[in-house]
């Protein structure tokens, strides 16, 4: 085992705050990596502060991480010391189930999660990126480019991947009528994400302020969703909607803007459920209402080398670990463009 250290919370109402812990020495499968930046994911917050009720202390959170290889085990073929890398929402997976033979590890039932997951080799709980370094196994380690931007490629380990897969398992691509709900971590990247696929993007805000960034971001149109008649002239012309919300509000209103057959993508988890959506909306013209976690490990790298061939990372905000829990508050407050990533030189 090897010292290190972090920012952790102790219990669901306390502050972020320094903690030292041990992490595993590598095993011969292993990958040891310094930890340069580490996005901040509104799931942090919800985990931290225990609003999905799985919670378990003391908890370093992070899992959008970025950093360099400084140790390899003996049998590790796939990186070398020096390598730029990732690490992600996955840690490990059983390995043999269908959905881990299918290049699916993030549905396998027994998935190691980056942080607040049983640690099988530790007996007790992994640890996250709010640290300066870690050790993963070799197949869930993720090569990246020295084309792109180290900082503003963190958030990609998960904002990226997760409205990147949907849009690939949809087949979205040019002809497409796509639609993206908030504009946020998630929101800007499925913007982006969509443009590059060649389909024409529309934003749905509440927020007027954000109709210039939508459009500098790739959004060929903005919609304000609050205003009945805007909403109106776009009814049954969707083929897909990305929906990346983490609050609870009523789908409706998007279910009816869906061609037929059209597919109602919710990628933001809300700590409440949604209200339930009226049936009729979905039946008379076969619409979908579907969900989507992150990626696999193998689509995950086709994201990161996609993003390099069309330079394509996330617009962040760079912090000092001493101002996490003021950029907690301000994610709350939406008060980000768009990711908030930790330089991990100030730990």
């Amino acid at each position: 085992m090897q010292k290190t250290q972090g920012y952790a919370a102790h219990t669901h109402t306390s502050a972020l705050a320094p903690f030292s812990f041990e992490r595993r020495a590598p095993l011969a499968n292993d990958v040891q990596i310094e930890i340069l930046f580490c996005g901040v994911c509104h799931s942090d917050i919800h985990q931290v502060r225990n609003e999905w009720g799985n919670s378990t202390f003391p908890m370093v959170p992070g899992h959008e991480i970025v950093g360099k290889v400084t140790k390899i085990g003996s049998e590790v073929t796939q990186f070398k010391v020096g390598d730029s890398v990732g690490v992600g929402c996955m840690v490990d997976s059983c390995g043999v189930c269908s959905e881990c033979q299918d290049d699916l590890e993030q549905y396998c039932n027994n998935a190691e999660f980056t942080y607040n997951s049983p640690d099988k080799h530790s007996g007790g709980t992994t640890y996250g990126g709010y640290s300066k370094q870690i050790v993963v196994n070799q197949n869930f380690v993720l090569q990246v480019s020295d084309k792109l931007d180290l900082a503003a490629t963190a958030p990609l380990l998960c904002a990226g991947i997760t409205t990147y897969s949907p849009l690939r398992h949809w087949n979205i691509g040019k002809g497409d009528k796509v639609g993206v709900v908030g504009l946020g971590g998630l929101g800007h990247m499925g913007i982006k994400f969509a443009h590059a696929f060649g389909a024409h993007v529309v934003l749905f805000t509440t927020s007027p302020s954000k109709i210039d960034d939508a459009k500098r971001l790739g959004a060929d149109e903005v919609v304000i969703s609050k205003n009945p008649e805007e909403m109106a002239q776009h009814t049954a012309s969707f083929d897909f909607i990305l929906n990346t919300v983490a609050a609870p509000h009523n789908l409706d209103a998007f279910t009816a803007l869906l061609k037929r057959d059209g597919t109602l993508c919710l990628v933001g988890v809300p700590d409440q459920p949604h209200p339930s959506p009226a049936v009729g909306n979905l039946i008379f013209k076969r619409r979908n209402i579907a969900g989507s976690l992150i990626g696999g490990i193998k689509e995950t790298q086709e994201m990161l080398d996609f993003c390099a061939e069309h330079n394509i990372t996330s617009d962040i905000e760079l912090i000092p670990i001493q101002t996490i829990n003021e950029a907690y508050e301000r994610v709350l407050k939406s008060d980000v463009k768009y990711r908030f990533v930790i330089d991990l030189a100030s730990l």
